[in-house]
Protein backbone atom coordinates (compact mmCIF):
# COMPACT_ATOMS: atom_id res chain seq x y z
CA UNK A 1 0.00 0.00 0.00
CA UNK A 2 1.39 3.49 -0.90
CA UNK A 3 -0.81 6.54 0.39
CA UNK A 4 -0.13 9.84 2.18
CA UNK A 5 -2.42 11.04 4.74
CA UNK A 6 -2.94 14.28 6.86
CA UNK A 7 -2.22 13.64 10.26
CA UNK A 8 -2.24 16.40 13.35
CA UNK A 9 -0.71 15.48 16.53
CA UNK A 10 -0.26 17.31 19.65
CA UNK A 11 3.51 18.66 20.17
CA UNK A 12 3.36 17.24 23.89
CA UNK A 13 5.40 14.29 25.02
CA UNK A 14 3.12 11.70 25.18
CA UNK A 15 1.79 12.16 21.05
CA UNK A 16 5.32 12.64 20.04
CA UNK A 17 6.59 9.58 21.95
CA UNK A 18 4.06 7.11 20.68
CA UNK A 19 4.31 8.45 16.94
CA UNK A 20 8.04 9.33 16.40
CA UNK A 21 8.53 5.75 14.80
CA UNK A 22 6.26 6.00 12.04
CA UNK A 23 7.05 9.70 11.64
CA UNK A 24 10.59 9.52 11.35
CA UNK A 25 10.59 6.47 9.35
CA UNK A 26 12.34 4.25 12.07
CA UNK A 27 9.83 1.25 11.88
CA UNK A 28 7.87 0.00 8.39
CA UNK A 29 5.03 2.22 7.99
CA UNK A 30 3.39 -0.55 4.91
CA UNK A 31 3.45 2.12 2.87
CA UNK A 32 1.98 4.83 4.35
CA UNK A 33 2.96 8.62 4.70
CA UNK A 34 2.22 11.10 6.99
CA UNK A 35 2.14 14.54 6.25
CA UNK A 36 2.06 16.11 10.09
CA UNK A 37 0.93 19.41 11.59
CA UNK A 38 1.23 19.74 15.16
CA UNK A 39 -1.63 21.43 16.96
CA UNK A 40 -2.81 22.72 20.44
CA UNK A 41 -5.37 20.15 21.63
CA UNK A 42 -8.45 22.68 21.26
CA UNK A 43 -6.99 23.85 17.81
CA UNK A 44 -7.03 19.71 17.08
CA UNK A 45 -10.45 19.66 18.63
CA UNK A 46 -11.71 22.61 16.06
CA UNK A 47 -9.57 20.48 13.07
CA UNK A 48 -11.96 17.56 14.11
CA UNK A 49 -14.90 19.35 13.89
CA UNK A 50 -14.08 20.17 9.98
CA UNK A 51 -13.05 16.82 8.98
CA UNK A 52 -9.74 18.52 8.30
CA UNK A 53 -7.19 15.82 8.85
CA UNK A 54 -7.50 12.25 8.03
CA UNK A 55 -5.70 10.88 10.85
CA UNK A 56 -6.06 12.82 14.18
CA UNK A 57 -5.65 13.32 17.94
CA UNK A 58 -8.72 15.47 19.84
CA UNK A 59 -10.43 15.16 23.04
CA UNK A 60 -12.25 12.09 24.27
CA UNK A 61 -14.91 14.44 24.94
CA UNK A 62 -15.39 15.62 21.56
CA UNK A 63 -16.48 12.23 20.39
CA UNK A 64 -20.18 12.34 19.90
CA UNK A 65 -19.65 15.47 18.04
CA UNK A 66 -17.75 13.57 15.44
CA UNK A 67 -18.56 10.29 15.66
CA UNK A 68 -20.31 10.51 12.50
CA UNK A 69 -17.09 11.19 10.21
CA UNK A 70 -14.28 9.64 12.44
CA UNK A 71 -13.85 6.09 13.43
CA UNK A 72 -11.79 5.59 17.33
CA UNK A 73 -8.73 3.60 16.74
CA UNK A 74 -7.88 1.26 19.46
CA UNK A 75 -4.07 2.64 19.91
CA UNK A 76 -3.05 5.49 20.57
CA UNK A 77 -5.51 6.74 23.18
CA UNK A 78 -4.43 8.99 26.17
CA UNK A 79 -6.02 7.23 29.50
CA UNK A 80 -4.99 5.93 32.79
CA UNK A 81 -5.80 6.42 36.33
CA UNK A 82 -3.97 9.32 38.26
CA UNK A 83 -3.48 11.55 35.33
CA UNK A 84 -5.93 13.51 35.29
CA UNK A 85 -6.26 17.15 34.57
CA UNK A 86 -5.88 19.55 37.84
CA UNK A 87 -7.69 22.58 39.40
CA UNK A 88 -5.57 24.32 40.86
CA UNK A 89 -5.64 28.14 42.22
CA UNK A 90 -2.97 30.51 43.39
CA UNK A 91 -1.54 29.83 47.01
CA UNK A 92 -3.72 31.46 50.02
CA UNK A 93 -6.44 32.17 47.74
CA UNK A 94 -9.68 31.48 49.30
CA UNK A 95 -12.50 32.81 47.79
CA UNK A 96 -15.07 30.98 45.27
CA UNK A 97 -14.14 30.00 42.16
CA UNK A 98 -16.40 31.81 39.86
CA UNK A 99 -14.66 32.56 37.00
CA UNK A 100 -12.18 30.25 35.69
CA UNK A 101 -9.90 29.35 32.73
CA UNK A 102 -9.86 25.94 30.77
CA UNK A 103 -7.47 24.82 28.17
CA UNK A 104 -11.05 24.76 25.81
CA UNK A 105 -14.31 24.08 25.67
CA UNK A 106 -14.73 21.17 23.51
CA UNK A 107 -11.92 19.28 25.84
CA UNK A 108 -12.03 16.38 28.41
CA UNK A 109 -11.22 18.63 31.13
CA UNK A 110 -13.58 21.05 30.23
CA UNK A 111 -16.26 17.94 30.75
CA UNK A 112 -14.93 17.30 34.05
CA UNK A 113 -14.86 20.32 35.67
CA UNK A 114 -18.56 20.99 34.56
CA UNK A 115 -19.45 17.83 35.84
CA UNK A 116 -17.26 17.52 38.93
CA UNK A 117 -17.94 21.17 39.64
CA UNK A 118 -21.59 22.19 38.93
CA UNK A 119 -21.64 25.50 40.51
CA UNK A 120 -18.47 26.94 38.40
CA UNK A 121 -20.36 29.04 35.81
CA UNK A 122 -17.92 30.80 33.46
CA UNK A 123 -14.82 28.82 32.45
CA UNK A 124 -13.12 30.29 29.88
CA UNK A 125 -11.30 28.48 27.15
CA UNK A 126 -7.18 29.91 26.91
CA UNK A 127 -3.88 27.96 25.69
CA UNK A 128 -3.02 25.67 27.56
CA UNK A 129 0.33 27.09 28.14
CA UNK A 130 -0.83 30.10 29.36
CA UNK A 131 -3.15 29.17 31.81
CA UNK A 132 -0.58 28.71 34.88
CA UNK A 133 0.49 32.77 34.24
CA UNK A 134 -3.01 33.75 33.98
CA UNK A 135 -4.19 32.27 37.63
CA UNK A 136 -0.64 33.08 38.93
CA UNK A 137 -1.56 36.76 37.99
CA UNK A 138 -4.64 36.71 39.46
CA UNK A 139 -6.68 37.07 36.27
CA UNK A 140 -8.56 34.28 37.00
CA UNK A 141 -9.73 32.61 40.43
CA UNK A 142 -8.28 28.64 39.11
CA UNK A 143 -7.74 27.44 36.18
CA UNK A 144 -7.41 23.60 34.77
CA UNK A 145 -3.80 22.46 34.06
CA UNK A 146 -2.80 19.65 31.87
CA UNK A 147 0.30 18.26 29.70
CA UNK A 148 3.33 19.30 31.41
CA UNK A 149 1.92 22.16 33.42
CA UNK A 150 0.25 19.45 36.13
CA UNK A 151 3.54 18.71 36.78
CA UNK A 152 5.23 22.27 37.76
CA UNK A 153 2.43 24.24 38.53
CA UNK A 154 4.20 24.94 41.82
CA UNK A 155 6.95 26.90 40.72
CA UNK A 156 3.88 29.57 39.79
CA UNK A 157 3.09 29.87 43.35
CA UNK A 158 -0.57 27.93 42.49
CA UNK A 159 -1.94 25.06 44.94
CA UNK A 160 -4.19 22.04 43.96
CA UNK A 161 -7.78 22.24 44.83
CA UNK A 162 -8.62 18.96 42.93
CA UNK A 163 -7.38 16.32 40.60
CA UNK A 164 -9.95 16.18 38.42
CA UNK A 165 -8.76 12.43 37.76
CA UNK A 166 -8.69 10.65 41.10
CA UNK A 167 -12.54 12.72 41.44
CA UNK A 168 -13.62 10.84 38.27
CA UNK A 169 -11.84 7.42 39.33
CA UNK A 170 -13.64 8.09 42.86
CA UNK A 171 -17.11 8.05 40.80
CA UNK A 172 -16.44 5.31 38.19
CA UNK A 173 -13.93 3.09 39.32
CA UNK A 174 -12.77 3.54 35.79
CA UNK A 175 -9.38 4.61 34.28
CA UNK A 176 -10.04 8.51 32.72
CA UNK A 177 -10.04 8.89 29.05
CA UNK A 178 -8.26 11.97 28.35
CA UNK A 179 -7.46 12.05 24.49
CA UNK A 180 -8.43 9.80 21.21
CA UNK A 181 -6.84 8.82 18.26
CA UNK A 182 -9.65 8.53 15.23
CA UNK A 183 -9.17 8.51 11.69
CA UNK A 184 -11.83 9.48 9.27
CA UNK A 185 -14.59 7.09 8.26
CA UNK A 186 -14.36 7.60 4.48
CA UNK A 187 -11.34 5.73 4.48
CA UNK A 188 -11.03 2.24 3.28
CA UNK A 189 -10.93 0.20 5.98
CA UNK A 190 -7.82 -1.42 4.63
CA UNK A 191 -6.15 1.61 5.27
CA UNK A 192 -7.74 2.11 8.45
CA UNK A 193 -6.31 -1.50 9.52
CA UNK A 194 -2.95 -0.65 8.57
CA UNK A 195 -3.10 2.70 10.61
CA UNK A 196 -4.31 0.98 13.60
CA UNK A 197 -1.29 -1.74 13.05
CA UNK A 198 1.17 0.83 11.85
CA UNK A 199 0.45 2.70 15.46
CA UNK A 200 0.80 0.18 17.53
CA UNK A 201 3.79 -0.84 15.82
CA UNK A 202 5.26 2.75 16.41
CA UNK A 203 4.08 2.87 20.19
CA UNK A 204 5.85 -1.10 20.71
CA UNK A 205 8.90 0.78 19.14
CA UNK A 206 8.89 3.25 21.49
CA UNK A 207 8.39 1.16 24.98
CA UNK A 208 11.14 -0.53 23.00
CA UNK A 209 13.62 1.95 22.26
CA UNK A 210 12.52 4.68 24.63
CA UNK A 211 15.37 7.58 24.28
CA UNK A 212 15.35 7.10 20.40
CA UNK A 213 12.45 9.77 20.25
CA UNK A 214 13.92 12.64 22.73
CA UNK A 215 15.73 14.57 20.43
CA UNK A 216 12.14 14.59 18.11
CA UNK A 217 9.87 15.08 21.88
CA UNK A 218 12.11 17.93 23.00
CA UNK A 219 11.88 19.83 19.47
CA UNK A 220 8.24 20.21 20.16
CA UNK A 221 7.85 19.73 24.23
CA UNK A 222 6.05 23.01 26.20
CA UNK A 223 8.91 21.93 29.34
CA UNK A 224 12.35 20.62 28.67
CA UNK A 225 13.18 19.10 31.66
CA UNK A 226 14.19 15.59 31.20
CA UNK A 227 12.33 14.57 34.65
CA UNK A 228 9.55 16.54 33.86
CA UNK A 229 9.54 14.87 30.09
CA UNK A 230 9.74 11.45 31.48
CA UNK A 231 6.93 12.29 34.11
CA UNK A 232 4.94 13.51 31.29
CA UNK A 233 5.54 10.23 29.43
CA UNK A 234 5.37 7.72 32.33
CA UNK A 235 1.89 9.11 32.91
CA UNK A 236 -0.10 9.12 29.88
CA UNK A 237 1.70 6.28 27.95
CA UNK A 238 0.71 2.83 29.02
CA UNK A 239 -0.90 -0.24 28.24
CA UNK A 240 -4.32 1.08 27.07
CA UNK A 241 -2.14 3.45 24.32
CA UNK A 242 -1.40 -0.20 22.88
CA UNK A 243 -4.83 -1.16 22.99
CA UNK A 244 -8.03 0.37 24.85
CA UNK A 245 -9.07 -3.29 25.52
CA UNK A 246 -12.69 -3.83 27.41
CA UNK A 247 -12.06 -1.58 30.47
CA UNK A 248 -10.69 1.32 28.28
CA UNK A 249 -13.86 1.50 25.19
CA UNK A 250 -16.36 1.03 28.87
CA UNK A 251 -14.44 3.81 30.86
CA UNK A 252 -14.64 6.38 26.92
CA UNK A 253 -17.95 5.02 27.02
CA UNK A 254 -18.93 6.29 30.45
CA UNK A 255 -17.43 10.13 29.80
CA UNK A 256 -19.00 10.31 26.27
CA UNK A 257 -22.46 8.32 27.53
CA UNK A 258 -22.48 6.69 23.83
CA UNK A 259 -21.97 2.89 23.01
CA UNK A 260 -19.04 2.49 20.73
Amino acid sequence: MSKVLRLAISPCPNDTFMFDAMINHRIDTDGLQFEVDYLDIEQLNSAALESKYDVSKCSTALLPAIYANYRLLDSGSALGRGNGPLLVRRRGFDGAMRDIVVPGLHTTANLLTERLFPDIKTRTPMLFSEIADAVAEGRYDAGVLIHEGRFVYERYDLELVADLGIEWERKTSLPLPLGSIVAKRELDDEVIACVERVLRRSIEYAFANPMTSRDYVKQHAQELDDKVIDSHIALFVNDYSLSLGDEGRKAVEKLIGVNL
